[in-house]
């Protein structure tokens, strides 16, 4: 997905549009934050990790409890186990 968009003046900044299709296709909304970066002579927008609050975590929880295995490695000192 291409498009051109227009630096323009915002105040005392400028600023740029983001075509809806664009925001709709990567699931932006009004209001989220976005990290930017200058990459050569690029400009990059990514969409910042946001964590979740604990009600829409609770929302989505289905009951289950997953343990992972950790590799903590070889023993280096006086560890009990």
């Amino acid at each position: 997905m291409t498009s051109q968009v227009t630096v323009k003046e915002w105040g005392n900044s400028q600023g740029i549009r983001i075509p809806a299709a664009v925001l709709n296709a990567l699931g932006i909304k009004s209001s989220d934050t976005l990290d930017l970066e200058v990459e050569e002579d690029r400009i990059v927008l990514r969409k910042s990790f946001r964590h979740k609050p604990f009600r829409e975590r609770l929302a989505e929880y289905d009951g289950n409890i997953t343990v992972c295995d950790y590799d903590w490695g070889a023993p280096a000192g006086k560890e009990m186990l």
